[in-house]
């Protein structure tokens, strides 16, 4: 898929198009509920509450036996969406996970809130930065991370249309809409957002939008970038990876930890089948307290930051 790179100024939260299309998915499917670890406002479910207060399930503060409900649930044929910041849900029940989910193939649809960096001044406790990471080993769940508000919806659209389970990954962190040309969202296929054949940035989730910005400023002086969208990083589109990989180099980015996320995915991809010269930007390990946006520019994820990386890549390659 190709799309235009440009962005509109104005900032989105992606909880609301998560909330707005759960509930319109609700309201043609009785199967649909919600199960969440006292998380209803942090979620933005409180209109799901109001509007059925019979679907949702709100088990405390008690993220293993979170999960064993859900996949209950499923087993009785419906289908959960559990909802939690993305920090406890996949931290505190990540045995639960693999074998409830993962293994059992169960029918539920993970939905971590407030993932990465979002719940900054609250500190490493509350970083989530090795959700996807630990769940892409497991091969068993389907991860989308999505870009902006449009792919928020369409990935739990498609949660809900597919069995099998899944994670979103949800953020709080404002980002604008992005242009996608065909408004077509297919789990299995990268986007590609921006052409260039210099380097390639292959980025998710609050993080595209900044690679795009990055690739507009490296083309006011002449370096044309590729950006490319990967929203699902289980299954992996390993041909857009190939692809990318004939550009000579390739800058991964994202909001999470540069161990076993999106950039070990991509690298494991191209040591195996199209070798080239990459950096990963990302968070090293556990970070320091402050603010979301203090993180991510001491940790060089920014636009400015994005283009220094890929322009040395490119003019070294």
């Amino acid at each position: 898929m190709t799309a235009a790179s440009s962005t509109t100024a104005q900032l989105y939260d992606c909880r609301k198009a998560f909330a707005e299309t759960l509930e319109a998915l609700a309201e043609r499917d009785e199967r649909i509920v919600v199960v969440v670890n006292d998380s209803i406002g942090s979620s933005n479910v409180g209109g799901f509450a109001k509007r059925w207060p019979e679907r949702l399930i709100n088990v405390g503060i008690a993220e293993q036996n979170m999960i064993g409900v859900a996949a209950g649930l499923a087993n009785g044929g419906k289908i959960p969406f559990v909802c939690g910041a993305a920090c406890f849900l996949t931290g505190r029940a990540l045995e639960q996970i693999k074998a409830d989910l993962a293994y059992s193939r169960a029918n539920v649809k993970l939905c971590g809130m407030a993932s990465g960096v979002a719940y900054g001044e609250l500190g490493p406790t509350h970083h989530s930065i090795e959700d996807y990471g630990w769940l892409r080993t497991m091969g068993g769940i389907k991860l989308v991370v999505p870009s902006d508000p449009w792919e928020t919806g369409e990935a739990i659209k498609t949660a809900a249309a597919t069995s099998g389970p899944y994670f979103v990954r949800i953020s709080r962190m404002g980002v604008p809409m992005l242009n996608h040309a065909d408004r077509i969202f297919n789990c299995e296929t990268a986007e590609v957002m921006h052409d260039g054949n210099d380097v390639a940035i292959i980025a998710n989730g609050v993080m595209v939008s900044r690679a795009l910005a990055a690739a507009r400023a490296l083309e006011g002086e002449g370096i044309r970038a590729r950006v490319v969208s990967l929203a699902c990083l289980s299954p992996l589109d390993e041909n857009v990876i190939v692809e990318a990989a004939k550009t000579g180099a390739i800058v991964t980015v994202e909001e999470h930890s540069v161990r076993g996320g999106l950039g070990g995915a991509v690298a494991e991809v191209v040591a195996a089948k199209s070798p080239c010269r990459m950096r990963m930007l990302g968070f090293p390990g556990f970070l320091p307290t402050g603010s979301a946006s203090w993180l991510m520019e001491h940790y060089g994820l920014t636009a400015e930051g994005i283009a220094v990386a890929a322009r040395d890549l490119a003019v070294r390659k």
